[in-house]
């Protein structure tokens, strides 16, 4: 036996803020909890998040409240949404807030006191608690310094191969160690699966390297079903230039904050076109989009603030025009407020220190004085695991989900903001429920011919002599989904990709990676293709089976929106025979009584 065996109630498969608050949560419910990472503990991509997490507390505008959020959220979802997941964040992400802070997260102030918040593009009113533009880096050191003293077993920088089955029950996980390729099989009673998104599969993304869609492919081929694969979010702003930091992510705070999109002209090209849904909360004019910024609660938001599927098209449309930025981008200026308030270069700096610091040890530009280059890049998917609303497990027993590689609360677009209170919500939820199933459930058995089929698997491409490169293969996959699978979207080009994509599997099947198990980073990007060339066919699978354009799925050849495909979402699970297949389902989880806060709000 060539592994070393681990026992736990509760395996959690990644350490961001949805795994480590899922963790916390099943410790806490007196469940044994192991939790596997795929890199160093804090270095999750959850500190990417940086503007802030949604919750309507009501500190600065005390119209706010959960139905103002959900009906937000829905909208924003183009109501393509899980009703219940929806209406569960919106109720409770208040108190995840307010327990993260009694666990020592530091929150940016109002005057008198409380956790102060800023606006986000299609919320109605300022609605995400804050730290300055590192709010995601403050979760993962709370989460941390209160998980690390609940007696949780963490392994670090591993990666899971496959999941474990006993029938059709989760039994476990088969790992390997990525600094000295040693093997380890975690034995678990059930596993969360919280490993964030896909953006590895395309070529310019804000995503960390540990973006495989492991979580996905892991889920798939463990015969769970995924949702909404065609809804990846390209964020409008990521960073244009220099080309060694194309696509990092510019956080929505800016504008937020009160920056404004520019093109080549100097024109806001963003009141060009105000979507009928929003046309009642935009406003007409820049100084009424500023009186809004500042706090006025009679003004309407500034059209920079409206979804980011709406912004991420518009700058596109005016570089395909010939109103681009020089490197093939828009401009965005925080800069301008100079001339509105007093101290704006201390003010833009305490607000937003991260990216004052990005931009000018990266691009050389200092933000308080010129404007930055920016334009979209592919940064979170809305599809995921299949799950119930209610224990966000999925359809096989024993498995559950959360965060980003959970499907569900965003429909076809995700609000900015609501990743952070998504993460603390549905991590808690997702941990408790698993914890209550290994007990419920009793112990699982370990079949170790099972894992001995997964290590050749994980063995296969070290012991071939001659092959594929692995790094070339995810190259090429990158540019296929990019170029055919990206922003703008048609028949022809999904069906390119499709057949590209079973090229390249045929090419994966040879893929050779020489040296041995330490210190190989060629055997690592070998063993991720499979997880990303899945979730590539998922993506464009369900794209093809969407003629019509909504939320962040764009159909060049279907610019309009179809009532009917309007309320089914796709589901994307195995055949009979082993292939990957689409379907449509009606949109679950609506009730009346979400229906008449829908009517309500408008």
């Amino acid at each position: 036996m060539g592994w070393t065996t681990h026992e736990c109630d509760v395996l959690v498969i990644g350490a961001g803020g949805a795994g480590l608050r899922a963790a916390v949560e099943a410790s806490a419910q007196g469940a044994s909890v192991t939790v596997l990472s795929k890199s160093l503990l804090g270095k999750a991509h959850t500190v990417m998040a940086e503007g802030g997490m949604a919750a309507s507390m009501g500190h600065v505008d005390d119209r706010d409240n959960w139905r103002v959020h959900f009906s937000d959220t829905m909208r924003g979802g183009y109501y393509l949404n899980n009703w219940r997941m929806a209406e569960l964040h919106a109720r409770e992400a208040p108190d995840r807030v307010r327990e993260l802070e009694a666990w020592g997260a530091l929150f940016d102030r109002t005057k008198d006191g409380r956790i102060l918040q800023r606006n986000f593009g299609g919320h109605k009113y300022p609605r995400l608690a804050h730290v300055g533009d590192r709010t995601g880096l403050e979760m993962i050191r709370t989460l941390q310094d209160h998980g690390i003293h609940q007696g949780i077993e963490f392994l670090m920088e591993n990666t899971v191969v496959r999941l474990l089955k006993d029938g059709d029950r989760v039994s476990g996980a088969f790992a390997y160690d990525r600094e000295k390729g040693r093997f380890h099989v975690v034995h678990a009673k059930a596993v969360v699966l919280a490993t964030g998104g896909i953006g590895r599969a395309f070529r310019i993304t804000s995503n960390s390297w540990e973006y495989t869609g492991d979580g996905h492919a892991l889920a798939l081929h463990a015969g769970a079903e995924l949702v909404d694969m065609e809804f990846v979010q390209f964020h409008p702003t990521g960073m244009v230039w220099p080309l060694s930091v194309r696509g990092i992510l510019v956080t929505e705070g800016v504008r937020g904050e009160g920056g404004i999109l520019t093109n080549s002209e100097g024109r806001r090209f963003m009141f060009d076109d105000i979507p009928e849904l929003y046309a009642g909360q935009c406003a007409d004019t820049p100084e009424e989009g500023w009186r809004y910024v500042t706090g006025d609660k009679d003004s309407r938001r500034p059209p920079e603030l409206l979804t980011r599927d709406h912004v991420a098209r518009k700058i596109v449309k005016e570089v395909k025009e010939g109103r681009g930025s020089p490197h093939g981008g828009a401009f965005l200026n925080i800069a301008w407020i100079r001339e509105n308030m007093k101290d704006s270069e201390a003010h833009i700096k305490k607000k937003l220190p991260s990216m004052y610091h990005q931009f000018k040890e990266l691009a050389g530009v200092d933000i308080t004085k010129e404007p930055m280059e920016v334009g979209p890049t592919t940064h979170y998917v809305m599809g995921g695991v299949k799950v119930d609303a209610d224990t966000q497990m999925s359809s096989v027993p024993g498995l559950f989900a959360c965060g980003e590689c959970g499907g569900g609360l965003h429909g076809a677009n995700r609000l900015g903001g609501n990743s952070l209170s998504d993460l603390l919500v549905f991590g808690r939820i997702a941990g408790a429920a698993a914890a209550k199933f290994a007990s419920d459930q009793g112990d699982t058995s370990l079949d170790e011919a099972q894992a001995q089929d997964v290590e050749a698997i994980a063995l296969a491409p070290m012991e071939r002599r001659d092959g594929e490169n692995p790094y070339e293969i995810q190259h090429d996959l990158q540019d296929v989904m990019q170029d055919l699978v990206g922003i703008a979207r048609a028949e022809a080009e999904l069906a390119e990709a499709l057949e590209k994509i079973k090229d390249l599997r045929t090419r994966a099947d040879t893929v050779c990676a020489p040296g041995n198990r330490e210190y190989n980073p060629g055997w690592h990007t070998a063993l991720d293709l499979a997880n990303l060339l899945d979730v590539s066919e998922a993506v464009a699978l369900a794209a093809l089976g969407r003629p019509e354009s909504r939320g962040a799925h764009t159909r060049i050849d279907h610019p309009d929106k179809d009532p009917e495909l309007g309320k089914v979402n796709t589901i994307i699970g195995h055949s009979a025979s082993g292939a990957i297949e689409a379907r449509h389902e009606p949109v679950v989880g609506r009730t009346e009584a979400l229906q008449e806060i829908i009517e309500e709000m408008g």
